[in-house]
């Protein structure tokens, strides 16, 4: 498995996976009828309680590509603003390691005794949108990769469920798509037209962990020039706010890797 293959599943799984030990059900999502301001629909997505110290993530993994199909395994070490720590196994053994920070992404896999280092840039190209540690967490806890306070949208209903379009830039189109009764996010879609890329982030379900709303699931596909890469993720358990570690030590003899 060569490292560009790894570092891919590792990129995409950045931008997923999160539960909770003690899940109340599913959350029981309404229809959009009419339409609502842009502003009233922002405002009601940031009240959803997203607060916790630590995470603790373990999740089922299918990857897809046209040329191979992989089912994983992964553990997700979160410290909220801090740094993500992620870990890929195969068959009960860990291939591939990975730790992002807001400054730095680090990356290192075992069958090729290589490792990456660098900043958001790799990972930027790859999913066509400019990336930072905020905009990965937020997609990872189930909010809006973007700070939607910030940006100008329009407003309207689709399918029965709001939706926010970003048309700012002639190149990119943002959108995301929320449900009714808590405005959690049901989609979200950056789609780069020069460079034809899509990322398409789909939530299938949430549940209430105590007094946090999270996914359930994620979906994710990347369609890069019509490669089309697919990430479905189930999750088994998460702890939350208990105190973590995050062991990450690249080996002497591995080679440092530049990707291009």
């Amino acid at each position: 498995m060569i490292l560009k293959k790894w570092f891919s599943v590792l990129t995409l799984l950045f931008l997923v996976t999160i539960t909770s030990c003690k899940p109340k059900g599913f959350i029981a999502e309404a229809k959009a009828t009419k339409p609502m301001k842009a502003e009233k629909l922002v405002r009601n997505h940031y009240e959803l309680d997203k607060d916790f110290k630590t995470a603790y993530i373990k999740a089922d993994v299918k990857y897809k590509t046209p040329k191979e199909s992989l089912n994983l395994s992964a553990d997700i070490r979160v410290q909220k603003d801090e740094k993500i720590l992620i870990s890929i196994r195969f068959f009960g053994i860990t291939m591939a390691k990975g730790l992002i920070t807001p400054t730095e992404v680090k990356y290192y896999e075992k069958s090729g005794s290589s490792y990456f280092e660098g900043d958001y840039t790799t990972l930027s190209k790859w999913l066509g949108t400019d990336l930072d540690f905020t905009k990965v967490q937020n997609m990872l806890i189930g909010e809006a990769f973007d700070n939607l306070e910030q940006g100008k949208y329009d407003s309207s209903v689709e399918n029965g469920l709001y939706k926010l379009e970003d048309k700012s830039s002639k190149n990119m189109l943002k959108t995301f798509l929320f449900e009714a009764s808590m405005y959690l996010i049901k989609k979200q879609e950056i789609q780069q037209f020069d460079k034809n890329r899509t990322l398409t982030v789909d939530y299938p379900n949430h549940k209430l962990y105590e007094k946090i709303s999270f996914p359930t699931a994620l979906n994710i596909e990347a369609l890069n020039d019509k490669i089309k890469t697919q990430i479905n993720i189930e999750y088994s358990s998460v702890k939350f706010n208990d105190e973590l570690s995050f062991p990450y030590s690249v080996p002497s003899s591995y080679d440092r890797t530049f990707i291009d």
